[in-house]
């Protein structure tokens, strides 16, 4: 059954609207992945009567709680996770974490943090399995639509000391000149849902074109994700193809991929995961380059011990 699409209407003390679940019955690939095979991008949200939203949120997810994520993992043939901080909680990582100490050495985490982060919390985080911070520039009230750069390469140079990146939400095709205001950036960084061109565009377009650059001069990553979130047609999303394919021939090596889950503000169809899977399949052409967007990609990246 096809979930309900999101209600526009206002949910408690504030107007973000709730979003639709994900598919309740995800299906296995139509072949198997390779082992170790990592998912790169997923929240867990909840639970929200014990967990409280940020009142600035943007959205409320619905419950996407652990053993339902855990049950996703099973059924995709996956065996490693990293679990990224939702905007809908802001700087406070309490769900993140607590996820993170269910999983043990198999996963890693994405955190948000306070423009005053200490040390002595960056170091709490390493050692709960963070290894990056992220920087969401869409998914916030009021964006300027701006890249603050200042304040990036403040965070970066803490973050430096530990090995971590930086995760980047942000629209390239509104930035033509990132490769020149990012050459020399302190950490890596990593771009999000392919680079979260909006949809209707071409990979012709100056901001996705320097974001190959970056990636192929190794200044940058870019996650496999959300191809939903940049197309104007259904699954699956053939619009896609020819950025994905770009991606592909400028850098494989810089590529890792991500299920999304559980899919916050999908305003079309909910995707079903294990479509989601072949999709990526298509795009690698063979085993050899799923193997390294799965297993070996994110294994450099996030510091996932052998292959």
């Amino acid at each position: 059954m096809t979930p309900s699409p999101p209600d526009s209407g206002p949910k408690g003390s504030d107007s973000a609207p709730l979003c639709a679940p994900p598919d309740p019955n995800p299906r296995p690939p139509n072949r198997a992945l390779p082992a170790n095979s990592c998912d790169c991008h997923a929240h867990i949200c909840g639970p929200a009567a014990q967990f409280e939203y940020a009142p600035k949120r943007i959205y409320t997810p619905p419950d996407a709680l652990l053993p339902d994520y855990l049950a996703l993992l099973e059924t995709l043939g996956i065996a490693r996770t990293v679990l990224v901080q939702p905007s809908v909680y802001g700087a406070d990582n309490t769900v993140l974490l607590a996820a993170l100490g269910q999983f043990g050495d198999k996963a890693r985490g994405v955190a948000v943090v306070d423009d005053g982060v200490g040390e002595a919390e960056l170091e709490r985080l390493h050692a709960a399995g963070v290894r990056g911070i992220r920087l969401n520039l869409v998914d916030v009230k009021d964006p300027s639509g701006t890249l603050p750069l200042d304040h990036a390469r403040a965070l970066a140079d803490r973050i430096r000391p530990l090995g971590w990146h930086m995760e980047l939400l942000i629209h390239v095709d509104g930035v033509p000149d990132l490769d020149a205001r990012l050459k020399d950036f302190p950490v890596d960084l990593v771009f999000g849902h392919l680079g979260y061109v909006r949809p209707g565009q071409s990979p012709e377009i100056p901001g996705f074109q320097a974001l190959l650059r970056l990636m192929a001069g190794g200044r940058a990553w870019v996650k496999l994700t959300g191809p939903y979130r940049i197309s104007a047609m259904g699954m699956p999303y053939g619009d896609t193809d020819p950025f994905a394919r770009a991606l592909f021939e400028a850098a494989p090596e810089r590529l890792v991929w991500g299920s999304d889950w559980p899919h916050v503000m999908v305003r079309g169809a909910m995707p079903n995961d294990g479509d989601l899977c072949d999709l990526l399949m298509n795009w690698a052409g063979d085993d050899g380059m799923l193997r390294q967007v799965l297993v070996d990609n994110p294994a450099h990246l996030y510091g996932f011990a052998g292959n």
